[in-house]
């Protein structure tokens, strides 16, 4: 368990709380329930943080406060070695031209051990809801393979729907998975060498 996660949770409330909160703001914070995690990224109302460092927890949280917007942060029992994600829509950690992987949350960090050696792109995304369609669809079209490795740290297939809205003009393939359903560095890597072409 990264305690860490949690602390940066509890230590950035009270701060937010005691400035000026933006009305309207809700914030709520889940530890490793998949299940919540699928309900408020189904919800179009809210906004879903999946941060993958205890420096992400405290920006989500501070940025929902400031915004006045619902908000989901989703906390997991690990943690990635550096933050990223501090800034608004997906990263690219990694350039890369056989396809295009997309790691949330506390997956970049195995998905880059994973992929090591491979031509593939990588975004990091710490924010799933509103989905960056921009940084997606820019990635793809870069790349010479219209492939897309989708790791999450949710239940396999949270923003499937998303990217094949994203992608709906771009003939794709897609591999949708999920930690919560099992999935270790071992299994992530055959699946991603098993998918490429």
């Amino acid at each position: 368990m990264h305690s860490d996660m949690l602390q940066a949770a509890a230590a950035s409330l009270p701060a937010a709380q005691a400035g000026e909160a933006a009305e309207g703001a809700t914030v709520l914070i889940g530890y490793g329930a998949a299940d919540e995690l699928t309900r408020f990224a189904a919800d179009p109302r809210w906004t879903v943080h999946v941060p993958g460092h205890p420096a992400e927890v405290r920006d989500a949280v501070r940025r929902a406060v400031e915004c006045g917007v619902r908000t989901y942060v989703h906390l997991s029992g690990e943690a990635n070695a550096e933050p990223r994600g501090l800034r608004e829509g997906f990263e690219l950690v990694r350039e890369g031209l056989d396809g295009v992987v997309l790691a949330v949350g506390t997956t970049l960090d195995p998905v880059l051990r994973a992929t090591e050696g491979l031509d593939l792109a990588v975004l990091y995304a710490a924010t799933v809801r509103p989905f960056d369609e921009v940084a997606l669809r820019t990635a793809v079209l870069a790349a010479d393979h219209a492939d897309v490795i989708l790791v999450e740290p949710g239940l396999s297939g949270l923003s499937a729907q998303q990217v094949a809205r994203t992608l709906i003009h771009v003939p794709h393939r897609l591999l949708a998975l999920g930690r919560a359903d099992g999935l270790d560095e071992a299994v992530l890597t055959r699946a991603v060498r098993d998918f490429l072409r």
